[in-house]
């Protein structure tokens, strides 16, 4: 497996990798995850976002990928899937380290991802690599855009 800094360039593979999964699937907006939202997401954070691609297919295929970013205080993990083919081989567990050593290395001291409550396997995936769940929070958002939706 060989992992490397995101680029622009690898938006059709990575939205076709979000695809393959279901609950990648389903967190996908139009707006934030097209092609000039992502550019614009990397570009925002060039050094804390990667992908792992299988060399041993011969075409360098990306089977997992993080979107990680932060404002200066605190990081989020916005994107983390693997295909489900490759899953329960560590390579989350990489991506997400070498997200968590780039946003140390600017500077950010704590970070947080979002998991939808019901995928038991991503909960269980996120306790184990040490992020504890807020109950003392309650997450709230509204969309600034109509093509954006509300959410549940």
């Amino acid at each position: 497996m060989k992992y490397r800094l995101l680029t622009p360039s690898d938006y059709d593979k990575i939205y076709e990798l979000w695809n393959s999964v279901e609950m990648s699937r389903r967190a996908l907006n139009p707006v934030d995850d097209s092609r000039e939202g992502i550019t614009r997401y990397l570009e925002r954070n060039p050094n804390t976002c990667f992908d792992a691609l299988d060399t041993d297919s011969g075409s360098e295929k990306i089977v997992g990928v993080i979107l990680t970013g932060h404002d200066g205080r605190r990081g989020i993990v916005h994107h983390l899937c693997v295909h489900p083919d490759y899953q329960r081989q560590g390579i989350a567990s990489t991506l997400l380290k070498k997200a968590e050593e780039a946003l140390k290395a600017e500077g950010i001291q704590k970070m947080f991802g979002l998991v939808f409550k019901e995928n038991d396997k991503a909960n269980a995936f996120w306790e184990s690599q040490g992020y504890t769940l807020r109950t003392n929070l309650n997450y709230r958002n509204k969309s600034l855009n109509k093509e954006i939706p509300q959410g549940e």
